[in-house]
């Protein structure tokens, strides 16, 4: 997802002189610690005052929602790119990228955030390393495993029709490509993850694991506190003439 941005915003006028597509990930950071902090000290609160609690899955949800949002804003920066050039041979400005970055960094507020969370919560004592690792792995590593694939499929979408290259670097060139079926298909992708995370059936699913997780934990933190009185038990059987503050 990121590198179509790049393609795309390669093909646009700099901002100012010194905005360009290299610099727009300034706008995902941005994002991030806004939404971060709204997140936490506003919207959580009120929803907490008012006794609603989001689900991880409703959390994956309004993440998948404003993905899908930042693909449908980047399939009308495309329309304007190729209505611009079309019309009078005329680049747009790469700020029109800006709001579907700042829809990516809102989007892993709720779901990359709730990923992390579950899966350390969700996980035993023992297990928060494998699980924060693999929790990575799933939402790093297989996104882009996939993505390669997906390119490879596309990659027709990426070539030129003047000469057949994937040269589109250019406006002439990108003109005559059909990147925005790609962002056609990453919506889809958008709106069957929204789909997936609203189904009650994986809402139940997901908050089952969480419940068994936490009952798990207090069966270990009950465990581990019968044992502890064992062994205090013993040592005040051993030395009667010390009190418990000072066998403790």
């Amino acid at each position: 997802m990121p590198t179509t941005f790049i393609v795309q915003g390669a093909v646009m006028k700099s901002a100012f002189g010194i905005i360009s597509v290299a610099n727009m990930n300034v706008f995902v950071a941005g994002s991030v610690l806004f939404c971060g902090a709204w997140t936490s000290s506003y919207l959580y609160p009120t929803l907490a005052e008012k006794g609603v609690k989001l689900s991880t899955t409703h959390k994956f949800a309004i993440g998948s929602t404003l993905g899908a949002l930042a693909m449908l804003w980047a399939l009308v920066v495309e329309h304007w790119i190729h209505q611009a050039y079309l019309t009078d041979g005329s680049q747009i400005s790469v700020l029109w990228q800006a709001p579907s970055y700042i829809l990516i960094g809102c989007g892993e507020i709720f779901a990359t955030s709730s990923a992390y969370a579950v899966a350390f919560t969700a996980s035993g004592p023992r297990n928060k390393a494998f699980a924060s690792a693999t929790n990575i792995f799933c939402i790093g590593g297989l996104p882009n495993l996939f993505c390669i694939g997906l390119y490879q499929v596309c990659s027709p979408w990426f070539r030129n029709h003047l000469d057949g290259t994937t040269d589109i670097s250019h406006i002439d060139t990108y003109t005559t490509a059909h990147v925005g079926n790609y962002f056609s298909i990453l919506l889809l992708i958008m709106m069957l993850g929204i789909g997936i995370n609203l189904r009650p059936s994986v809402r139940i699913f997901v908050h089952s694991i969480e419940e068994d997780a936490t009952a798990a934990l207090g069966d270990q933190k009950t465990t581990s506190t019968v044992v502890l009185d064992m062994e205090r038990e013993g040592r005040e059987e051993m030395f009667p003439m010390l009190d418990n503050k000072t066998v403790v």
